[in-house]
């Protein structure tokens, strides 16, 4: 059975392993995206790492905080929308590869924020 508990877990996880691989591999990952600029992706790989431990926490935690729960709904749904903008505008051009990178991580993303908002809706009633 998917619960709250485990979603948040594997949002946890799976921001924490996406986090630790910007900050390990900024060049790697610069150059399978065809862009010179390598902080962004170390920057980002720390605010991953950050996140990650707060939904861990959350995750973790005897009772869920419910407006705590949509804050992380929150921000999934602003990653979501922050990288359809990125596809759609196009302020940097990715390679074919860092297109659809960035297009999987937000469906995973979008997929996450359903699951916890669906968790959460069930939680309240």
């Amino acid at each position: 059975m998917i619960t709250l508990r485990n979603v948040l877990l594997i949002n946890a996880i799976s921001s924490g392993a996406t986090g630790f691989l910007l900050v390990v591999f900024p060049g790697f990952i610069a150059n399978l995206f065809a862009v010179d600029a390598v902080m962004p992706f170390a920057e980002v790989g720390i605010f991953l790492l950050v996140f990650a431990a707060f939904v861990l926490y959350e995750s973790r935690r005897k009772t869920v905080n419910v407006s705590r729960i949509y804050g992380i709904v929150a921000a999934d749904t602003l990653w979501v929308i922050a990288s359809a903008l990125l596809l759609g505008i196009r302020p940097v051009a990715f390679s074919v590869l860092g297109n659809l990178f960035v297009a999987g991580v937000a469906l995973w993303v979008a997929a996450m924020a359903y699951l916890q908002f669906r968790g959460v809706k069930q939680i309240e009633a």
